[in-house]
């Protein structure tokens, strides 16, 4: 049997995970176990189906016996097999990190028990979203990933985490009515809301009407994927969760909105006219980011605007409309959802280890523990773009495809993208000369446990502070968290040593999302006739006109 036939195990694991963990709810150590095998098979389940597609081409697995355009259809290809794989990868670290920070914490008792059935939810409606073969499947996946969010943002009731927990849903809903307004008005247009239909389709409307749906469409992904000026919610809301939550949420949520508008841009609306619109809002998104994060002293309210930052270089590659920019995008999403989801798991073992994740009041970390200097310096090397980390390829690539475009937009953004490579170093070294090289007597009320014994104490043998700084560095950093936090790192500096066939297989799915027939045909049938698609989907010249 075709092992892409298996695609909806993705999203069925997890459920059926979630239900396992929550009948589980009162047997803590059954709860983790069953939780980490099932997301465990559902990453294998997913490497399986990468390795199919990897040369293979797009599959397309109907649900129910209900052909498209009628039935739900879920589609495989190279660009939402690498997100699965990815996205998979990560979130069994951070689960991993989680149930590691559980046991340190004894949290045994609910509401923190519910957080493994929910988890998986999450999980689940992430698949569900890199899967989904129509628009309103691709809204389902959203609204499960989303609820599940709302419960883990708010896990522990503390008043930051309620208001930011409000401004969250707020913004979520806002975000979901203008989507789902947006399919009632495809299928009005229409009469079809499977994506591969609605690209025969969609050409044969008037522009107004086009143009219409498209700006709708990317308004509420703009808001999913915290696209300025639609990112003003993220900063605020993300470093108020538990470290695990906000790891994966900075990891993996902003990801679909971007995934949603890579596949509706290039399926749907190619060549479109809107490519200029996209193009500004990618600078002025890495640009205020990068300012926005310079004027913070919260290691997490700094990442979380970085974050915001980067999301500018995956619409700039987007918004080129070429097979390099594209290509660039594909392999950056990747980089960016490993490395990001890293720099916050990093910065919840900061937290524990140094009592704050504020840089005013830590110091001296790197002598303390060099291992967690070194899992910090990695992947924020790596997220300012630094040789030859798997930051700087993306980087690169993404100003290859701006220059061979050629416009002046194209340009600015290229001068952009350096600005911000070099603006997010400068934070990040900001962060490491404070936080961990410089002494802890000069940071602003320290804790006292982070005040080193001067040598000639140590040496006279009164090393009673040194002995209670290990005690608590052993209970601080679980090896649990510490290991997850080092696997996911090792997996950032993985991307750099298998660039090459990973640009490769970014370079396929990008001709083939571009082309957009393999996924027509892989889901209405060889015989369908694929429209032609505008020139400026093809030479990318469309992003400067």
């Amino acid at each position: 049997m075709n092992i892409a036939s298996f695609a909806p195990l993705a999203v069925v694991l997890p459920i059926l995970g979630a239900a396992l963990t929550f009948l589980l709810i009162r047997h803590s150590r059954a709860q983790r176990a069953v939780s980490i095998g099932l997301l465990s098979l559902t990453l294998l389940l997913e490497c399986l189906l990468l390795a199919h597609v990897w040369d293979g081409g797009t599959v397309a697995v109907t649900i129910g016996g209900w052909l498209p355009p009628w039935g739900i259809v879920m589609v495989v290809d190279q660009f939402s097999s690498l997100m699965l794989v990815v996205s998979s990868a990560v979130s069994l670290a951070v689960l991993v990190y989680a149930t590691g920070q559980g046991m340190a914490d004894g949290d045994h008792d609910a509401p923190v028990s519910i957080f493994h059935p929910t988890y998986l939810i999450l999980v689940a409606g992430v698949s569900n979203a890199f899967l989904s073969g129509d628009l309103f499947n691709l809204y389902v996946g959203f609204e499960i990933l989303l609820t599940a969010s709302y419960v883990l943002m708010t896990l522990g009731g503390t008043g930051p985490r309620i208001r930011a927990g409000v401004t969250y849903v707020v913004v979520s809903v806002v975000s979901s009515v203008l989507f789902l307004i947006s399919i009632a008005m495809v299928y009005g247009a229409t009469g079809t809301v499977t994506m591969a239909d609605l690209a025969l389709k969609l050409g044969e409307l008037d522009t107004g009407t086009r143009t219409l749906l498209h700006v709708m469409l990317l308004v509420a992904f703009g808001i999913k994927a915290a696209v300025f000026p639609l990112s003003f919610w993220l900063p605020d809301s993300y470093p108020t969760a538990p470290a695990p939550v906000t790891a994966v949420f900075a990891g993996l949520l902003t990801k679909v909105g971007v995934y949603a508008m890579v596949r509706t841009e290039t399926l749907l609306f190619p060549g479109d006219s809107l490519n200029t619109p996209l193009m500004i809002a990618a600078l002025l998104t890495m640009v205020v980011g990068i300012l926005g994060a310079l004027a913070q002293s919260d290691i997490k309210r700094l990442l979380s605007f970085t974050l915001v930052s980067h999301i500018g270089y995956m619409v700039f590659g987007l918004a080129m409309s070429s097979v390099a920019g594209l290509s660039a995008a594909v392999f950056y999403v990747a980089h960016h959802i490993t490395i990001q989801t890293s720099l916050f798991l990093v910065t919840g073992l900061v937290e524990r280890r140094g009592g704050s994740s504020s840089v005013d009041r830590l110091g001296g970390l790197a002598k303390l523990s060099p291992l967690l200097a070194l899992l910090f310096f990695i992947p924020g090397m790596n997220l300012a773009g630094i040789p030859p980390f798997s930051g700087f390829l993306g980087k690169v690539g993404l100003m290859q495809a701006g220059i061979e475009l050629g416009t002046p937009l194209a340009y600015a953004l290229v001068v952009g993208g350096v600005v911000t490579s070099l603006l997010t170093l400068l934070a990040v070294a900001r962060v490491w000369n404070r936080a961990f090289w410089r002494r802890p007597s000069d940071a602003e009320h320290p804790d006292p446990v982070l005040l080193a014994v001067p040598e000639e104490d140590e040496a006279s043998g009164r090393g009673g502070l040194l002995t209670a700084q290990r005690t608590r560095a052993a209970t601080l950093m679980p090896r649990t968290m510490v290991g997850s936090t080092l696997g996911l790192v090792v997996l950032g500096v993985a991307l750099t040593v298998f660039a090459g066939p990973l640009f490769g297989l970014s370079d396929r799915a990008a001709d083939d999302m571009l082309d957009r027939t393999p996924y027509i045909h892989a889901v209405m049938g060889e015989d369908t006739v694929v429209p032609p698609v505008l020139p400026a989907a093809v030479t990318g010249n469309g992003g400067g006109q």
